[in-house]
Protein backbone atom coordinates (compact mmCIF):
# COMPACT_ATOMS: atom_id res chain seq x y z
CA UNK A 1 0.00 0.00 0.00
CA UNK A 2 1.24 3.29 -1.49
CA UNK A 3 0.51 5.92 1.56
CA UNK A 4 1.11 8.76 -0.64
CA UNK A 5 -1.59 7.78 -3.31
CA UNK A 6 -4.57 6.77 -1.20
CA UNK A 7 -4.48 10.07 0.43
CA UNK A 8 -5.35 8.87 4.01
CA UNK A 9 -3.69 9.81 7.10
CA UNK A 10 -3.43 7.43 10.22
CA UNK A 11 -6.41 10.10 12.15
CA UNK A 12 -8.46 9.70 9.50
CA UNK A 13 -7.56 6.33 9.42
CA UNK A 14 -8.13 5.64 13.00
CA UNK A 15 -11.52 6.66 13.27
CA UNK A 16 -12.74 5.42 9.79
CA UNK A 17 -11.83 1.81 10.30
CA UNK A 18 -14.63 0.21 12.52
CA UNK A 19 -16.90 0.87 9.85
CA UNK A 20 -14.66 -1.31 7.32
CA UNK A 21 -14.73 -3.89 10.21
CA UNK A 22 -18.50 -3.84 10.70
CA UNK A 23 -18.96 -4.18 7.13
CA UNK A 24 -16.36 -7.07 6.95
CA UNK A 25 -18.69 -8.99 9.56
CA UNK A 26 -21.33 -8.63 8.05
CA UNK A 27 -20.13 -9.87 5.07
CA UNK A 28 -20.04 -13.75 3.81
CA UNK A 29 -18.03 -15.46 6.30
CA UNK A 30 -14.41 -16.42 5.18
CA UNK A 31 -14.80 -19.20 7.07
CA UNK A 32 -17.16 -20.68 4.53
CA UNK A 33 -13.83 -21.22 2.08
CA UNK A 34 -12.49 -22.94 4.84
CA UNK A 35 -14.45 -25.98 5.38
CA UNK A 36 -15.78 -27.97 8.59
CA UNK A 37 -13.98 -27.07 11.55
CA UNK A 38 -12.61 -29.52 14.29
CA UNK A 39 -14.38 -28.93 17.19
CA UNK A 40 -10.44 -28.75 18.74
CA UNK A 41 -8.98 -26.55 16.28
CA UNK A 42 -7.69 -23.07 17.26
CA UNK A 43 -7.49 -20.61 14.13
CA UNK A 44 -4.79 -18.04 14.82
CA UNK A 45 -3.62 -14.97 12.77
CA UNK A 46 -0.95 -12.79 12.52
CA UNK A 47 -0.49 -9.31 12.34
CA UNK A 48 2.93 -7.76 11.23
CA UNK A 49 4.89 -10.36 9.40
CA UNK A 50 8.65 -9.45 10.30
CA UNK A 51 10.90 -11.94 11.88
CA UNK A 52 9.12 -11.62 15.21
CA UNK A 53 5.77 -12.02 13.79
CA UNK A 54 6.72 -14.90 11.75
CA UNK A 55 8.34 -16.80 14.26
CA UNK A 56 5.44 -16.23 16.89
CA UNK A 57 3.55 -17.99 14.69
CA UNK A 58 6.14 -21.06 13.97
CA UNK A 59 5.86 -21.17 17.96
CA UNK A 60 1.74 -21.12 18.02
CA UNK A 61 1.90 -23.80 15.74
CA UNK A 62 4.56 -26.01 17.47
CA UNK A 63 2.50 -25.42 20.56
CA UNK A 64 -0.30 -27.79 19.91
CA UNK A 65 -1.11 -30.19 17.03
CA UNK A 66 -4.65 -28.67 16.29
CA UNK A 67 -3.87 -25.31 15.82
CA UNK A 68 -3.88 -23.59 12.45
CA UNK A 69 -2.59 -20.27 11.03
CA UNK A 70 -5.57 -19.05 9.09
CA UNK A 71 -4.83 -15.11 7.83
CA UNK A 72 -1.53 -13.13 7.66
CA UNK A 73 -1.72 -9.36 7.73
CA UNK A 74 0.79 -6.33 7.24
CA UNK A 75 1.05 -2.94 5.92
CA UNK A 76 3.25 -4.44 2.68
CA UNK A 77 1.66 -7.14 0.70
CA UNK A 78 5.26 -8.32 -0.14
CA UNK A 79 5.88 -9.19 3.37
CA UNK A 80 2.68 -10.84 3.72
CA UNK A 81 4.09 -13.33 0.58
CA UNK A 82 7.46 -13.28 2.14
CA UNK A 83 6.37 -14.67 5.44
CA UNK A 84 4.21 -17.15 3.77
CA UNK A 85 6.86 -18.72 2.24
CA UNK A 86 8.69 -19.05 5.28
CA UNK A 87 6.02 -20.59 7.24
CA UNK A 88 5.48 -23.16 4.61
CA UNK A 89 9.02 -24.22 4.09
CA UNK A 90 8.88 -25.14 7.93
CA UNK A 91 9.25 -28.50 8.25
CA UNK A 92 9.96 -28.73 12.28
CA UNK A 93 7.65 -31.12 13.62
CA UNK A 94 5.44 -29.86 16.74
CA UNK A 95 6.38 -29.84 20.00
CA UNK A 96 3.17 -31.69 21.54
CA UNK A 97 3.58 -35.41 21.81
CA UNK A 98 2.04 -37.39 19.37
CA UNK A 99 1.60 -34.74 17.10
CA UNK A 100 2.87 -36.35 13.60
CA UNK A 101 2.50 -33.20 10.77
CA UNK A 102 4.90 -30.83 10.28
CA UNK A 103 3.71 -27.63 10.60
CA UNK A 104 3.39 -26.49 7.63
CA UNK A 105 0.79 -28.81 6.71
CA UNK A 106 -1.28 -26.81 9.28
CA UNK A 107 -0.29 -23.21 7.01
CA UNK A 108 -3.65 -22.31 5.50
CA UNK A 109 -3.80 -18.92 4.16
CA UNK A 110 -5.04 -18.86 0.79
CA UNK A 111 -5.37 -15.35 -1.17
CA UNK A 112 -8.15 -14.45 -0.14
CA UNK A 113 -6.74 -14.23 3.74
CA UNK A 114 -3.81 -12.27 3.31
CA UNK A 115 -4.25 -8.54 4.22
CA UNK A 116 -2.26 -5.15 3.41
CA UNK A 117 -2.87 -1.87 4.26
CA UNK A 118 -3.89 0.08 7.76
CA UNK A 119 -6.74 -1.87 7.67
CA UNK A 120 -5.36 -5.51 7.71
CA UNK A 121 -5.74 -5.83 11.49
CA UNK A 122 -9.55 -5.30 11.04
CA UNK A 123 -9.50 -8.31 8.17
CA UNK A 124 -7.67 -10.29 10.33
CA UNK A 125 -9.99 -10.57 13.17
CA UNK A 126 -12.86 -10.94 10.95
CA UNK A 127 -11.22 -14.01 9.20
CA UNK A 128 -12.44 -16.43 11.88
CA UNK A 129 -9.78 -16.75 14.33
CA UNK A 130 -9.57 -17.55 17.55
CA UNK A 131 -6.05 -16.12 18.74
CA UNK A 132 -4.02 -13.03 16.81
CA UNK A 133 -0.58 -11.96 17.30
CA UNK A 134 0.16 -8.67 17.20
CA UNK A 135 3.59 -7.59 16.02
CA UNK A 136 3.09 -4.84 14.09
CA UNK A 137 5.57 -1.74 14.94
CA UNK A 138 4.74 -0.62 18.56
CA UNK A 139 3.05 2.44 17.35
CA UNK A 140 0.22 0.68 16.03
CA UNK A 141 -0.53 -1.42 19.36
CA UNK A 142 -2.76 0.43 21.53
CA UNK A 143 -5.67 0.61 18.25
CA UNK A 144 -4.96 -3.08 17.58
CA UNK A 145 -5.44 -4.49 21.13
CA UNK A 146 -8.09 -2.38 21.35
CA UNK A 147 -9.72 -3.65 17.84
CA UNK A 148 -8.89 -7.35 19.35
CA UNK A 149 -10.73 -7.04 22.61
CA UNK A 150 -13.71 -5.19 20.96
CA UNK A 151 -13.48 -8.66 18.60
CA UNK A 152 -13.26 -11.05 21.89
CA UNK A 153 -10.03 -12.47 20.72
CA UNK A 154 -7.64 -13.97 22.20
CA UNK A 155 -4.33 -12.25 22.00
CA UNK A 156 -0.18 -12.57 21.95
CA UNK A 157 1.24 -9.32 22.32
CA UNK A 158 4.34 -8.18 21.29
CA UNK A 159 5.89 -5.43 23.47
CA UNK A 160 6.30 -2.85 23.89
CA UNK A 161 2.62 -2.05 24.23
CA UNK A 162 2.54 1.81 23.27
CA UNK A 163 4.94 4.91 22.20
CA UNK A 164 3.23 7.39 24.29
CA UNK A 165 0.78 7.92 27.67
CA UNK A 166 -2.13 8.87 25.31
CA UNK A 167 -1.90 5.71 23.57
CA UNK A 168 -0.58 3.42 27.13
CA UNK A 169 -3.93 4.75 28.57
CA UNK A 170 -5.89 2.92 25.67
CA UNK A 171 -3.45 -0.62 26.12
CA UNK A 172 -4.62 0.11 30.21
CA UNK A 173 -8.38 0.21 29.79
CA UNK A 174 -8.34 -2.96 27.26
CA UNK A 175 -6.31 -4.93 29.44
CA UNK A 176 -8.43 -4.49 31.67
CA UNK A 177 -11.45 -4.99 29.63
CA UNK A 178 -9.94 -8.68 28.48
CA UNK A 179 -9.86 -9.63 31.83
CA UNK A 180 -13.77 -8.89 32.18
CA UNK A 181 -14.37 -10.64 28.95
CA UNK A 182 -11.90 -13.73 30.38
CA UNK A 183 -9.71 -13.34 26.99
CA UNK A 184 -6.13 -14.38 27.29
CA UNK A 185 -3.60 -11.75 26.58
CA UNK A 186 0.23 -13.20 27.05
CA UNK A 187 2.97 -10.42 26.26
CA UNK A 188 6.16 -10.50 24.31
CA UNK A 189 8.28 -9.39 27.94
CA UNK A 190 9.65 -13.22 27.04
CA UNK A 191 12.11 -13.58 30.09
CA UNK A 192 9.27 -13.73 32.22
CA UNK A 193 8.66 -17.61 30.80
CA UNK A 194 11.76 -18.40 31.31
CA UNK A 195 12.22 -21.33 33.76
CA UNK A 196 15.67 -20.21 34.98
CA UNK A 197 14.22 -16.70 35.82
CA UNK A 198 11.33 -17.94 36.93
CA UNK A 199 13.15 -19.67 39.46
CA UNK A 200 15.78 -17.14 40.22
CA UNK A 201 13.06 -14.40 41.08
CA UNK A 202 11.25 -16.53 42.82
CA UNK A 203 13.66 -16.90 45.34
CA UNK A 204 14.77 -13.34 45.11
CA UNK A 205 11.36 -12.76 46.29
CA UNK A 206 11.70 -15.34 48.90
CA UNK A 207 14.87 -13.63 50.59
CA UNK A 208 17.74 -15.04 49.01
CA UNK A 209 19.53 -11.81 48.97
CA UNK A 210 17.96 -10.17 51.99
CA UNK A 211 16.50 -7.11 51.70
CA UNK A 212 16.67 -5.81 48.60
CA UNK A 213 19.11 -2.69 48.46
CA UNK A 214 19.69 -1.64 44.58
CA UNK A 215 19.50 -3.13 40.99
CA UNK A 216 21.78 -2.26 38.01
CA UNK A 217 20.79 -3.44 34.41
CA UNK A 218 22.59 -3.04 30.97
CA UNK A 219 21.65 -3.23 27.39
CA UNK A 220 24.63 -2.30 25.46
CA UNK A 221 24.66 -3.82 21.82
CA UNK A 222 25.42 -2.91 18.60
CA UNK A 223 23.52 -1.40 15.81
CA UNK A 224 20.44 -3.09 14.07
CA UNK A 225 18.98 -2.85 10.69
CA UNK A 226 18.16 -0.38 8.25
CA UNK A 227 15.85 -0.83 5.24
CA UNK A 228 17.53 2.23 3.26
CA UNK A 229 14.86 3.88 0.62
CA UNK A 230 13.36 3.51 -2.23
CA UNK A 231 12.19 6.38 -4.87
CA UNK A 232 8.84 5.00 -5.18
CA UNK A 233 8.42 4.94 -1.20
CA UNK A 234 6.20 7.46 0.25
CA UNK A 235 8.11 9.24 3.37
CA UNK A 236 5.10 7.44 5.74
CA UNK A 237 6.43 4.39 3.72
CA UNK A 238 9.97 5.00 4.44
CA UNK A 239 9.36 5.49 7.43
CA UNK A 240 7.33 2.49 8.48
CA UNK A 241 10.06 0.15 6.74
CA UNK A 242 12.40 1.85 9.05
CA UNK A 243 10.49 1.91 12.12
CA UNK A 244 12.92 1.19 14.58
CA UNK A 245 14.19 5.13 13.85
CA UNK A 246 10.48 7.19 14.22
CA UNK A 247 9.36 7.60 18.08
CA UNK A 248 5.73 7.76 16.51
CA UNK A 249 6.73 3.37 15.52
CA UNK A 250 9.28 2.68 18.00
CA UNK A 251 9.16 4.81 20.80
CA UNK A 252 13.29 5.12 20.71
CA UNK A 253 15.08 1.79 21.69
CA UNK A 254 15.10 2.36 25.23
CA UNK A 255 11.47 1.43 24.45
CA UNK A 256 11.59 -1.01 21.92
CA UNK A 257 14.57 -3.06 22.79
CA UNK A 258 15.85 -2.59 26.37
CA UNK A 259 12.65 -2.82 27.99
CA UNK A 260 13.48 -6.49 28.69
CA UNK A 261 16.20 -4.90 31.25
CA UNK A 262 13.02 -2.58 32.77
CA UNK A 263 10.88 -5.27 32.98
CA UNK A 264 13.52 -6.96 34.91
CA UNK A 265 13.57 -4.50 37.39
CA UNK A 266 10.01 -3.88 37.77
CA UNK A 267 9.84 -7.77 38.41
CA UNK A 268 12.87 -7.32 41.50
CA UNK A 269 10.31 -5.12 42.53
CA UNK A 270 7.39 -7.17 42.35
CA UNK A 271 5.62 -5.38 39.98
CA UNK A 272 5.93 -2.33 41.99
CA UNK A 273 5.93 0.94 39.91
CA UNK A 274 9.17 3.36 40.35
CA UNK A 275 8.51 6.89 41.78
CA UNK A 276 10.12 8.84 39.96
CA UNK A 277 13.41 8.61 37.24
CA UNK A 278 16.43 10.72 35.86
CA UNK A 279 18.61 10.32 33.47
CA UNK A 280 20.29 10.96 30.46
CA UNK A 281 21.15 10.13 26.69
CA UNK A 282 22.09 11.42 23.42
CA UNK A 283 23.59 10.87 20.03
CA UNK A 284 27.09 10.29 19.55
CA UNK A 285 27.69 7.57 16.36
CA UNK A 286 23.88 7.52 14.81
CA UNK A 287 23.93 11.60 13.78
CA UNK A 288 23.28 10.89 10.08
CA UNK A 289 19.51 11.62 8.77
CA UNK A 290 18.64 8.19 8.08
CA UNK A 291 18.86 6.88 11.99
CA UNK A 292 15.39 9.57 12.26
CA UNK A 293 15.21 11.49 15.64
CA UNK A 294 16.11 8.33 18.46
CA UNK A 295 19.05 8.59 20.51
CA UNK A 296 21.66 5.84 20.62
CA UNK A 297 22.55 5.94 24.48
CA UNK A 298 20.94 6.69 27.83
CA UNK A 299 21.42 6.26 30.97
CA UNK A 300 19.06 6.42 33.53
CA UNK A 301 18.18 6.15 37.51
CA UNK A 302 15.01 4.68 38.83
CA UNK A 303 13.92 4.78 42.66
CA UNK A 304 11.41 2.84 44.14
CA UNK A 305 8.87 4.54 47.03
CA UNK A 306 11.22 2.34 48.72
CA UNK A 307 14.29 4.26 48.49
CA UNK A 308 15.61 1.21 46.23
CA UNK A 309 17.33 1.98 43.32
CA UNK A 310 17.62 0.79 40.24
CA UNK A 311 20.75 1.91 37.40
CA UNK A 312 20.48 1.20 34.12
CA UNK A 313 22.03 2.13 30.89
CA UNK A 314 21.60 1.09 27.40
CA UNK A 315 23.41 1.93 23.94
CA UNK A 316 23.51 0.83 20.58
CA UNK A 317 26.64 1.50 19.00
CA UNK A 318 28.98 -0.47 16.71
CA UNK A 319 32.75 -0.97 17.36
CA UNK A 320 31.84 -0.97 21.15
CA UNK A 321 32.08 -3.64 23.97
CA UNK A 322 28.67 -5.11 24.65
CA UNK A 323 27.18 -6.23 27.94
CA UNK A 324 23.80 -7.25 28.75
CA UNK A 325 23.16 -8.29 32.16
CA UNK A 326 21.10 -7.57 35.35
CA UNK A 327 22.26 -7.62 38.96
CA UNK A 328 20.51 -7.55 42.02
CA UNK A 329 22.29 -6.56 45.30
CA UNK A 330 20.51 -7.17 48.86
CA UNK A 331 21.63 -7.11 52.73
CA UNK A 332 22.70 -10.55 52.53
CA UNK A 333 23.59 -11.63 48.97
CA UNK A 334 24.32 -10.79 45.21
CA UNK A 335 22.18 -12.26 42.88
CA UNK A 336 23.99 -12.27 38.81
CA UNK A 337 20.11 -12.43 37.05
CA UNK A 338 21.45 -14.14 33.55
CA UNK A 339 23.48 -16.41 35.81
CA UNK A 340 20.47 -18.02 37.75
CA UNK A 341 22.37 -17.76 40.84
CA UNK A 342 23.04 -15.86 44.34
CA UNK A 343 26.38 -15.41 46.22
CA UNK A 344 26.34 -14.76 50.05
CA UNK A 345 24.63 -16.02 52.72
CA UNK A 346 22.11 -18.23 51.07
CA UNK A 347 24.16 -19.43 48.20
CA UNK A 348 22.24 -20.68 45.34
CA UNK A 349 22.28 -21.77 41.51
CA UNK A 350 19.36 -22.76 39.10
CA UNK A 351 19.71 -26.71 38.10
CA UNK A 352 16.13 -27.37 36.54
CA UNK A 353 15.71 -27.93 32.97
CA UNK A 354 16.00 -25.01 30.85
CA UNK A 355 13.12 -24.43 28.07
CA UNK A 356 12.81 -22.12 25.26
CA UNK A 357 10.69 -19.73 26.59
CA UNK A 358 9.11 -18.32 23.75
CA UNK A 359 7.77 -21.58 23.31
CA UNK A 360 6.58 -21.81 26.42
CA UNK A 361 4.53 -18.50 25.92
CA UNK A 362 2.53 -19.99 23.43
CA UNK A 363 2.49 -23.20 25.36
CA UNK A 364 1.01 -21.71 27.93
CA UNK A 365 -1.40 -19.44 25.89
CA UNK A 366 -2.87 -22.17 24.22
CA UNK A 367 -3.24 -24.33 27.60
CA UNK A 368 -4.95 -21.52 28.92
CA UNK A 369 -7.19 -21.18 26.00
CA UNK A 370 -8.18 -24.67 26.06
CA UNK A 371 -9.07 -24.96 29.76
CA UNK A 372 -10.79 -21.78 29.66
CA UNK A 373 -8.39 -19.69 32.39
CA UNK A 374 -7.17 -17.00 31.57
CA UNK A 375 -3.83 -15.43 31.78
CA UNK A 376 -3.37 -11.60 31.63
CA UNK A 377 -0.09 -10.20 31.53
CA UNK A 378 -1.35 -6.24 31.10
CA UNK A 379 -0.09 -5.00 34.62
CA UNK A 380 3.52 -5.34 33.90
CA UNK A 381 3.59 -4.91 30.34
CA UNK A 382 1.93 -1.60 30.91
CA UNK A 383 4.11 -0.83 33.63
CA UNK A 384 7.35 -1.65 31.90
CA UNK A 385 5.97 0.41 28.71
CA UNK A 386 5.32 3.18 31.13
CA UNK A 387 9.14 2.95 32.17
CA UNK A 388 10.56 3.29 29.06
CA UNK A 389 8.06 6.22 28.25
CA UNK A 390 9.26 7.77 31.20
CA UNK A 391 12.88 7.53 31.01
CA UNK A 392 13.10 8.38 27.42
CA UNK A 393 10.93 11.56 28.62
CA UNK A 394 13.76 12.14 31.27
CA UNK A 395 16.74 11.47 29.07
CA UNK A 396 14.87 13.84 26.95
CA UNK A 397 13.98 16.68 29.12
CA UNK A 398 16.92 16.68 31.29
CA UNK A 399 14.02 16.36 33.88
CA UNK A 400 13.68 14.63 36.91
CA UNK A 401 9.60 12.75 35.73
CA UNK A 402 7.50 10.79 38.11
CA UNK A 403 5.44 8.25 38.09
CA UNK A 404 2.47 10.59 38.16
CA UNK A 405 3.74 12.85 35.84
CA UNK A 406 4.29 9.88 32.89
CA UNK A 407 0.09 9.48 33.28
CA UNK A 408 -0.17 12.73 33.25
CA UNK A 409 1.46 13.21 30.22
CA UNK A 410 -0.38 14.84 26.76
CA UNK A 411 2.92 13.95 24.42
CA UNK A 412 0.56 12.16 21.37
CA UNK A 413 3.52 11.18 18.89
CA UNK A 414 1.11 10.15 16.51
CA UNK A 415 2.18 12.45 13.37
CA UNK A 416 -0.74 14.58 12.05
CA UNK A 417 -0.56 13.10 9.03
CA UNK A 418 1.03 10.38 6.77
CA UNK A 419 0.59 11.90 3.36
CA UNK A 420 3.91 12.35 1.10
CA UNK A 421 5.67 15.81 2.03
CA UNK A 422 3.64 15.75 5.45
CA UNK A 423 5.86 16.97 8.01
CA UNK A 424 6.87 13.45 9.75
CA UNK A 425 10.07 14.41 11.19
CA UNK A 426 9.88 16.43 14.69
CA UNK A 427 13.90 18.00 15.73
CA UNK A 428 15.92 15.80 18.09
CA UNK A 429 15.21 16.17 21.71
CA UNK A 430 17.79 18.35 23.31
CA UNK A 431 17.74 18.34 27.12
CA UNK A 432 17.13 21.42 29.10
CA UNK A 433 16.01 22.72 25.75
CA UNK A 434 13.36 20.25 24.91
CA UNK A 435 10.11 20.35 27.50
CA UNK A 436 7.75 18.15 28.78
CA UNK A 437 4.36 17.48 27.64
Amino acid sequence: MNMANDGVDRRMFLGATGAVAMGGLLSASPLSAMGARSRDELRVGLVGCGGRGTGAAVNALNADPNVRLVALGDMFPERVERALAGLLAEDETPAAPGAPAPISTRVDVPPERRFSGFDAIDKVLAAGIDIVILATPPGFRPDHIERAVKAGKHMFVEKPVAVDTPGLIRVRKACKDAAAKGLVVVSGLCWRYDNGMRATFEKVHAGGIGTLRAMQCAYLTGSLWHHGRKPEWSEADYQIRNWLYFNWLSGDHLNEQAIHSLDKLLWAQQNVAPAKVIGMGGRQVRTDAKFGHIYDHFSLVYTWPDGVKGFFWCRQMDGCANDVSDHLFGSEGVCDVFKHSIDGAHAWKYTGPSNNMYQTEWDELVAAVRAGKTINNGDYMVKSTMMAIMGRMAAYTGGTITWEQAWESQEDLTPAGLRSGDALMPPVAMPGITKFV
